[in-house]
């Protein structure tokens, strides 16, 4: 499908690649790995035809499509969210709106005189654009769309929701090679796994660059990592990739050690004998020998790589905070009404769910960064409150160098100090001097864990730590993490992180929190995560959190004790009718979802076999293929829009 042979590029004197080689074929899964600034996204350009290299060649297959996802930001103009998940081509998009137009009943209005013809609907149906439709509404559903944001201008939303719709955009043009620049970036744990089992039967290759080590270990059947400027290529996930690396490593020094020695030999050979007429010739034949000799590089060096710990924290009261009757609200859209939440001494807690629901308003209430509108915040006795911002620059001052930034902190430092700890931070030198503005996003995350350090907590508040970070250094906090003594409150979408570091998991939908306490490993097995949708109360409000152990306080009765009852017992039948019913529609969506899924797989397998050259050797089957081809067109032409109409009641029932 596509190769890079003897691929070399620099920027200035920085040798990114030297005679690298990459070959992927259909249907591969590979993770691209490497330190940040090793020539990751440069190795994306280069296959996009965005940047050409120095040396080598590039060949890809013709006629095969690409589809990329960039790391931080992607265009968007006027167009909704349905809209920009359906721009799967440029003919698809106006042909949609042409159609739009028509059925509001205006074309004249909206279209060129050009554009008003009856054979747009044909060429329409053609492109399989009512089954496209319907998949990118699928697809939307799992990262997390609700159906009323399918109709929202795509501008009005956040920058994270922006890049899950041109997510959604790849995953419904389906193009034979997906790029994907740190795709998990933007998703909240339950987008995560849904996109994970998504791309588990992607029918394409996929080449993906991403710090999350266990989404590698679940999607890619190969790694490729990005070293000493070559492309280096290992079999398995990311744990089977550690593995083979450190055998490699191994071998490789062993072989060189060997080689050194034997080249020793035959100099001693040389030096000895090289005057002596009777052994000219045999030396001279040990010279010849070692010239002919492939020689094995000196393995590199260890890449630099953060290394730290967290100061051992003093002492605290047995109650780390506690919030009590907290309510907050942005204008008309309450997030919390009469919460209450409290983490005790040493515990590590992972706050989960849909993205919206809150958890980031949580950790900042903890945090004191926002004041509730009612309610309180009592942090325990000689607690000191250390906060690790999802948007790092919130925490630093664009203006300022990284040494600047680092000596603002309440304690009293010497310049020695600081600079000793942004070196295992990674700022040497002169990168002491940059300012914060220029930084990449994993330099600004670094910086954050200096000031961190440099004023240490022992209660830390962290909102998705992770981001930004190579692997290497993910696993240096973990392990940092992991050996701090003091209590632990954070959010992470990143399973690997969070199944080392959690011992206390909760649950935030809806402004409702749900505890278990337990590791994620509890939480899988005493629940699936949820739709936003599935924490609304009966009347579609939000509902109030219950501590662990404590259930929600009861109303207060208004009625005779006999009418409570049968009050109760109403309540209770309603609520059954209602999950009888929710039930018995989720189970005609399912159906309908795994019928149109087998029917879309069958037509790619037919299409494959028609693309075979043998395929026509057999008399008959070109013919039993195109009927069964037209009957299977046929009937998901039938089964989509009964899907949405399906999946439509399903979302009032919730």
């Amino acid at each position: 499908m596509l190769t890079l042979s003897g691929i070399t590029k620099a920027y200035g004197g920085r040798v990114l690649f030297a005679d690298a080689t990459l070959q992927v074929n259909r249907q591969d899964r590979i993770g691209l790995v490497g330190p940040n600034g090793a020539g990751k996204t440069t190795l994306f350009s280069i296959i996009l035809g965005q940047e050409s290299a120095d040396a080598g060649q590039f060949d890809c297959e013709r006629g095969i499509s690409l589809g990329h996802l960039p790391q931080e930001s992607a265009p968007v103009a006027d167009e909704t969210v349905l809209e920009l998940a359906t721009a799967i081509t440029p003919e698809y998009t106006r042909l949609r709106r042409i159609l739009k137009a028509w059925e509001a009943d205006h074309p004249a209005a909206a279209l060129a005189p050009e554009e008003i013809h009856d054979d747009a609907h044909d060429r329409f149906r053609e492109l399989g654009g009512y089954r496209l439709e319907a998949r990118a509404k699928q697809i939307l559903a799992g990262l997390g769309f609700r159906q009323a944001d399918f109709d929202r201008p795509a501008r009005e939303m956040s920058g994270g929701w922006v890049m899950r719709t041109h997510l959604a955009r790849l995953l419904t043009q389906e193009p034979d090679l997906l790029l994907l620049d740190e795709p998990t970036n933007h998703l909240d744990l339950e987008a995560l796994l849904w996109f994970q089992e998504y791309l588990q039967s992607y029918p394409g290759a996929i080449l993906v660059i991403s710090h999350d080590r266990e989404f590698l270990n679940q999607i890619v059947g190969s790694i490729v990592e990005i070293r000493q400027s070559r492309l280096i290529r290992y079999r398995g996930g990311y744990d089977e990739y550690l593995e083979q690396r450190e055998a490699y490593e191994q071998q490789q020094l062993a072989a060189y050690k060997h080689q050194e020695r034997e080249i020793a030999r035959l100099l001693e050979f040389v030096n000895r004998f090289r005057a002596k007429n009777t052994k000219a010739a045999q030396a001279q034949s040990k010279l010849k020998q070692i010239e002919r000799m492939d020689k094995i590089a000196a393995p590199a060096g260890e890449e630099r790589k953060l290394e730290f710990q967290f100061p051992q924290p003093r002492r605290g009261g047995l109650r780390a905070i506690k919030l009590e009757g907290i309510h907050h609200a942005y204008g008309e859209n309450v997030v919390y009404r009469g919460l209450d939440f409290e983490a005790a001494r040493g515990q590590r807690i992972v706050l989960v769910g849909p993205n919206g629901a809150g958890k980031s308003t949580l950790l900042k209430l903890l945090a004191g960064v926002i004041t509730p509108q009612a309610g309180a915040r009592t942090p325990g006795h000689n607690v000191h409150v250390g906060y690790y911002s999802q948007y790092r620059i919130e925490q630093l001052r664009p203006e300022r160098t990284v040494l600047e930034e680092a000596f603002d902190t309440p304690r009293s430092l010497t310049e020695q100090f600081v600079r000793t700890l942004l070196g295992c931070f990674l700022f040497s030198g002169d990168d002491v001097f940059k300012r914060v503005e220029v930084l990449s996003g994993g330099e600004k995350s670094r910086l954050a864990l200096v000031k961190l350090l440099l004023d240490p907590p022992n209660l830390l508040l962290m909102d998705e730590p992770t981001t930004h970070l190579d692997l290497s250094s993910v696993d240096a906090l973990t392990y940092a993490l992991d050996q701090f003594e003091g209590t632990l409150i954070f959010i992470s979408h990143d399973v690997y992180f969070i199944r080392t570091l959690a011992n206390h998991v909760v649950h935030v939908n809806a402004g409702r929190l749900t505890h278990y306490p337990g590791g994620y490993q509890y939480y899988l097995e005493r629940t699936r995560a949820v739709s936003a949708r599935a924490g609304l109360t009966a009347d579609g409000g939000p509902g109030v959190s219950a501590l662990p152990g404590r259930p929600d306080s009861p109303a207060r009765a208004s009625s005779p004790a006999a009418d409570r009852k049968e009050q109760k017992r109403a309540a209770a039948e309603q609520r059954q009718a209602r999950y009888r019913a929710r039930k018995a529609q989720q189970e005609r969506v399912d159906r309908l979802e795994q019928e149109i899924h087998e029917l879309e797989a069958r037509l790619a397998d037919l299409v494959a076999e028609l693309e075979q050259p043998g395929t026509y050797a057999k008399p008959g089957r070109p013919a039993a293929i195109n009927r069964e081809l037209s009957e299977a067109r046929r009937r998901l032409a039938e089964l989509n829009p009964a899907w949405e109409r399906e999946a439509t009641r399903l979302a009032e029932l919730e």
